[in-house]
């Protein structure tokens, strides 16, 4: 799927093309990398930044204020806080292609077989498509 395809969806996904979402990996994210698109955060103030050794894009369910919400982590940090506290961070896109920042205990990692996960992804696009009408 080309960059105008993903822009012409708003960039979320539904539970068949969340596969698509395109991960950052490799490197640890910049400003630049964010202001492009590329990444979802970058972090500043922290020492011994390095990209998190784990497999992306990669479903999620995120535990947030407002209870769980499903995610694909499309990008993931360590970094270390000026007080020393090791922080596992990951760059998340939601299936109505908006953005957000979780630690990594705030998440579940799953696959996309996961019946909470797809009905949560489910309820997400059911509810931007209603917006839209």
């Amino acid at each position: 799927m080309s960059d105008d395809d993903n822009e012409a969806d708003g960039g979320g996904f539904d539970v068949d093309d969340w596969s698509r979402v395109k991960a950052f990996t490799g490197a640890v994210a910049t400003l630049d990398d964010v202001q492009a698109g590329r990444a979802v955060f970058a972090l500043a103030d922290t020492m011994d930044a390095r990209p998190l050794d784990m497999a992306l894009p990669q479903p999620v369910i995120w535990w947030e204020e407002d209870g769980e919400q499903a995610a694909v982590a499309m990008q993931a940090e360590t970094h270390v806080s000026a007080e020393g506290e090791t922080m596992e961070v990951l760059g998340l896109i939601l299936p109505d292609g908006a953005s957000a920042v979780a630690l990594l205990d705030d998440v579940d990692l799953l696959d996309d077989t996961d019946p909470t996960w797809r009905d949560l992804v489910a309820r997400a696009v059911d509810g931007a498509e209603g917006e839209d009408c």
